[in-house]
This record gives C-alpha cells, structure tokens and sequence, in this order.
C-alpha cells in the first residue's frame, strides 16, 4: 500500500547514488558519525572530528551530491537495507511531521542500540506502545511548559552543584576542564531525575555508562543481561523511593496506562548526558563572545537566581549552541510501509537519514556560522524550516523545555559571579566562522572572579 497523504505529493524525486558515492558517503559521513559515538561520545572519536574538520567534510560532500543529483533523497541499498538521505529541509520536515506513521523514530539500528539499556523506552516502541509511552513522557516532562512544576527542587540542585563546581575549581588553579563539569552535571541530573538521595550514586551513572558504550556498537555488540538487571534494580530502588521534588516523584502522579515507569527514566538519564554538552559548549561561546556574555549579564543582574527564570537569552544560547553543533547529529526514522515522493515510490522499511548539520549550517543562511542566539527570540528560527535542535514534529524531544531550564540555570549561575578564559579562544573568534565540530572533551577554561564595571 502507498501513502496518499497530500504532502508527499510535494516531495522531491529520489535518485539513486552510485557506487563510488556510496563508498564516499560511507567513508565522509558514516564511519565518523560512528566513531565519534553515537550512543555515548568518544574520546579519541570527538577528538579524530574535529581535528579533521569531518563535519565540514560531511555538509560539503552532502551539498555535492545535492547539486548533482537533485534534491530529493538519495538512495543506498547496502547489504539488503534501503536507506534514503535526505538532502532538502522541505524533505526533512515532511519525514519529521510524519512521526510516527508513517515514519517510526523506532529505526532497526536504533532499536538495536537502546536496547542494551532501554528496552521499554519510547523511542524504541511502536503502534499503541509508542503512542502510551509518548503521553507518559509528555506528562512527566510536562512538554510544552517552560517552568515546570518542579522547577523550584531543580533549581536548588543546579545552584548547590554550581557552587560547589565554583568552589573546588576556584580553591584550585581555577581551571574547570569537562571530566570536572560532568561530574558535577551528573550529580545535577540524578537529584533532578531521582531525588537528592541520588546525587553521590556514581556506581548508577557509571552502569549507564558501560551499557551506553556496548550500545555505540549496536547490534555488533553482545547484550549484557546481568549489567542489565543490576543497574535496573539499582534505579528501581531510588524510583520506589519517590523523592519529593524529583521526576521520580512526579512518576506515581501520572497515570502509567500499562508503561512501566522505570523503563522511561534510562532515557531521562542519558538524554541529559548530551544536555551537558550542550550547556559546555555555550560557556565556550560565551566566553568568546562579548556582546553576547554582556547580554546574558544583562538578564542575570534583573533575575532573581534563587527562584525559577525563564531567562529567554540565556535559553537562546543554548540553543543556538545546539543548532551550531548538534549533540544528535543522525535524526533516524524508518518508514512503517511504502510512500510516495515525487511520483516514486520509496519501499516500507527504508530508513531515512537526516544528517542536522547540513540543514543547520546551510551556507544560504546568513548566520550559519556565527552565533547568533537573536534568531530565536525574533521568529526567524521557527520560520525556518531547516532548524530542528531538538528534532521536529510529533517525535520532537518531550523534554527540551526542561532541558532548556537545568542548563540556562547552570549557565547562569556559573556566569553571574565568574568570568571565563578558554583555551586556544582563536578557535571561537567571533570575527571568524565557527568551526563545524567542537570536541567538547577538549575545552578546558580558567574561571576567574568577575568585576561588574561599576565595581571599578
């Protein structure tokens, strides 16, 4: 059967890459995306990308092939599998808006990878599952809403863990490298997810952490039942503890409707992994970027950091940081049966891939290697197609609300009182294009105490 939705009517005709293409996209696009970590970064991978500016190798050999093939999505069939990159924004968004039918977010590869922690998440399920799950999530994470309703807890945990970073690396030489922020990022994400009692469970993040690395090989990999189990019984008993103030709390107020509670919440971990990656990679910018650090300031000196803010500017940072380098760079979906694009006809179970940064750094936008976190305040982001941070559609991140508030909080409080010098800053000059790729493992700052000017 074939999709007759009237969107696809609008879709470009697909091609067929050849097999040159095919070996060059595999070598340019996918062999770095992969070692890099899809699941959980590398390393030595992160390091391997940016140094060889692999990103800008990927969006100059995608905008190659666009010229030459056509726009619509091209083709792959590799070792029995359909794959179509998708290669216009137009194209991406008409994927993404049909989440999850007839395109499943629940992709082979994907399913194969989460598994090894989250058999029962959303993003892997299907049919009435998914749609039960999604609602659970939505509920939890209360999507939609800036604030949430434990916004006041999540806050004194980011303060606390702000200050206490702040405090080791100022007792020191100052300098706040990312082993020393992830730490302290952790210890923010298990008291926002499972209460305070959680925050010195590094045992729990670190369980997460050896199934996340056997899930950057997906199927390739052997599952690990009884790491598995260990580290569900282990989240179990802080979820059963139901700590007020955390989304551990706020799980026995949702009615399940048949999702089990704890298989939701690995996600919630994980996803904040990328979220702290996120926030680094904008005190990076920050500390770059004058006219941009002197507005943030300007919006901390009239907020109240005690109590929850909404901080527009702040959260405008971030998400431009994360259009700049996406912490999913691969927007996976697989179609659930035939559909139509352009008068073709791609097959059910063909996996489309939707690769952020060529859309987000497409040369034909103005700021596309700047930073510029204005375009999020005056509209021109959400009338841009081509901009999809915490994906699109109805499989966009139900948690990017809350996401956008713990890591706008932790930038603030790191930046009211302190000043950042980065490492190798010529990397970030504002007078320059950014680069495509930042290895995050490789930023390291010294915080120094900031003088307000009228101070002086």
């Amino acid at each position: 059967m074939t999709s007759t939705d009237d969107k696809a009517t609008t879709a470009h005709t697909p091609a067929r890459a050849v097999g040159r293409d095919v070996a060059r996209l595999a070598a340019q696009l996918i062999a770095p995306t992969l070692a890099a970590g899809v699941v959980i970064r590398r390393r030595a991978g992160m390091a391997f990308a940016e140094r060889y500016a692999v990103d800008r190798r990927a969006t100059g050999l995608l905008s190659e092939l666009r010229g030459r093939y056509g726009a619509g999505p091209l083709r792959l069939d590799v070792a029995g599998r359909h794959f179509a990159v998708v290669l216009d924004a137009d194209d991406a968004r008409l994927v993404l808006d049909g989440t999850p039918d007839p395109y499943s977010p629940a992709t082979r590869e994907k399913t194969a990878a989460l598994e090894h922690f989250q058999p029962h998440g959303v993003l892997v399920s299907r049919g009435t599952r998914r749609d039960e799950r999604r609602e659970f999530n939505e509920a939890v994470l209360e999507y939609g809403r800036q604030l949430h309703s434990l916004a006041p807890h999540m806050v004194r945990a980011v303060r606390e863990e702000a200050g206490r970073l702040l405090g080791a690396a100022t007792a020191g030489d100052g300098e706040l490298g990312w082993v020393t922020f992830k730490e302290a990022w952790d210890r923010t994400a298990r008291r926002v997810v499972l209460g305070d009692t959680a925050r010195d469970d590094t045992a729990l993040t670190a369980m997460l952490g050896r199934l996340r690395a056997a899930a950057n090989w997906s199927v390739a990999a052997p599952r690990r039942p009884g790491l598995r189990d260990r580290f569900e019984r282990r989240l179990r008993d802080h979820l059963e503890r139901s700590e007020g103030g955390s989304l551990a709390a706020a799980l026995g107020d949702i009615p399940a409707a048949g999702t089990d509670p704890a298989g939701q919440a690995p996600h919630w971990l994980f996803a904040f992994d990328a979220a702290g990656i996120a926030a680094f990679r904008t005190l990076a910018l920050l500390s770059t970027h004058e006219r941009q650090t002197a507005q943030v300031r300007g919006e901390l000196a009239v907020a109240d950091l005690t109590a929850p803010q909404l901080l527009p500017y702040t959260r405008a940072c971030v998400l431009e940081s994360v259009r700049l380098w996406p912490t999913t760079p691969f927007i996976l979906r697989e179609s659930v049966r035939d559909t139509d694009w352009g008068g073709d006809t791609l097959p059910g179970g063909t996996e489309f891939l939707i690769y952020a940064p060529l859309f987000h750094r497409d040369e034909a936008l103005p700021y596309s290697d700047r930073f510029t976190p204005e375009i999020w305040l005056d509209g021109t982001a959400q009338d841009t197609e081509a901009l999809m941070p915490f994906s699109g559609g109805p499989g966009e991140c139900p948690g990017q609300d809350l996401v956008l508030l713990v890591t706008s909080t932790m930038l603030a409080v790191l930046l009211e009182r302190h000043t950042y010098l980065l490492d190798r800053p010529g990397r970030l000059r504002p007078d320059r294009p950014l680069p495509r790729t930042l290895d995050h493992f490789g930023l390291r700052f010294v915080a120094l105490p900031h003088l307000p000017h009228n101070s002086l």
